[in-house]
């Protein structure tokens, strides 16, 4: 009985996709390409033995166009958060491959009773890692780096074998991982290097739907399923909204020197220790002299696989975030190995966003920041 309910249910999901009338185009090739918004092209291989086959836009904050383009056809669909729209691509006149374009559904916690305020203590090392205790499957107590420029749980290959108990099984097996009196459902993945003082680290969308304080000047993160009050009300606090892309979340900021302005994305990575990393290209692109910026040193940087990553140190006159201006900072040039595939993008790191008390609000998509203690430190990066 159990087969027959199966096979009337593929049969009824194929009938259901099929009487939507979908939108059919035309490929002669498996090879397509994805536009999502302004993003660059993602390469998609049309699968005819997948049905349907899937792709997952990044976190949508309002509605987008995504175009999906084959050797020989395209379709234009704008899709709202939390939305999927169908279509079929008919490969060399024969092949009928059913496609959707989905969206993630748009998480939201607020609602939640009782609400949630956990308070969980904060530490900042000299190197400008920030990080906190946290539990693994019950059993393991780790000290984790919040990167938000990145996602889901990673652990170094070192602690990976000599600190843990658990034995966690790698990739796509979900683990319990307590932050304060809350526990997290997360995939775990390896990594040459987190940190330092830390066996890895834990990005942003396991607080998806959920509001983020991070309060430097009481050495506290708050994980809140509801914005307090008090955050809104507080004018102190500059408003930037999020933007998505390759799962990570970006922020609008402004960069001065020698009279030009430029506005551009910065990709918010609490993760990177140092002040800001400038992408050459980019530079070049919207004419900013970086030129005309004195250097202070060349060295080499490694990622978070062990990679090497050249990098000229300048100094930059001006960084604007917010109603919050920056003097003097110390500047990465990126010239090579950029960090997102097929993208050009500044980098915000945490020599500067440790001067801030931080507020991450993923459910209104924005991230609220006020100057903190260490607005006026030296940074580390200058030389005497």
């Amino acid at each position: 009985m159990k087969h027959i309910l199966f096979i009337w249910f593929v049969i009824f999901s194929q009938f259901g996709f099929a009487q939507k009338r979908l939108s059919v185009i035309k490929a002669l090739s498996n090879e397509a390409k994805i536009y999502e918004g302004a993003n660059p092209a993602i390469n998609w291989n049309i699968s005819p033995e997948v049905s349907p086959d899937i792709f997952v836009t990044n976190k949508l904050t309002k509605t987008t166009t995504v175009r999906f383009k084959t050797d020989s056809d395209s379709i234009i669909l704008r899709i709202k958060p939390g939305e999927k729209k169908d279509f079929v691509v008919l490969l060399n006149g024969k092949d009928s491959c059913y496609t959707t374009i989905q969206s993630p559904i748009k998480k939201d916690l607020s609602a939640v009773k009782p609400e949630i305020h956990d308070s969980i203590p904060l530490k900042i090392n000299k190197q400008n890692t920030m990080y906190i205790l946290g539990i693994l499957n019950k059993v393991d107590t780790l000290q984790l780096n919040f990167d938000t420029g990145s996602t889901a749980l990673t652990l170094t290959q070192d602690a990976l074998k000599t600190k843990l108990k658990s034995n966690p099984k790698l990739y796509n097996t979900s683990h319990n991982l307590q932050l304060g009196k809350s526990v997290y459902k997360t995939e775990v993945y390896d990594a040459e290097l987190s940190g330092h003082d830390t066996d890895g680290r834990f990005g942003w969308n396991l607080f998806d739907g959920m509001v983020v304080e991070l309060n430097y000047d009481k050495g506290l993160m708050i994980v809140h399923s509801k914005m307090p009050g008090l955050i809104k009300k507080d004018r102190r606090y500059t408003k930037l909204d999020i933007n998505y892309l390759s799962q990570l979340f970006f922020v609008e900021g402004a960069i001065k020197q020698n009279g030009i302005i430029d506005r551009n994305l910065f990709v918010f990575d609490t993760g990177y220790q140092h002040a800001i990393m400038l992408d050459n290209d980019l530079l070049e692109q919207n004419n900013f002299p970086s030129d005309k910026m004195q250097v202070i040193e060349r060295t080499i940087m490694h990622g978070a696989r062990g990679n090497e990553i050249p990098v000229v140190t300048s100094e930059l006159e001006r960084l604007k975030l917010g109603k919050y201006e920056l003097k003097n900072i110390p500047a990465q040039i990126l010239t090579t190995n950029k960090p997102i595939q097929n993208k050009n993008a500044h980098y915000l790191g945490n020599e500067v966003l440790k001067r801030f008390n931080i507020v991450l609000d993923f459910q209104e998509n924005v991230v609220y920041l006020k100057p903190n203690k260490y607005f006026d430190d030296k940074y580390s990066d200058m030389t005497d």
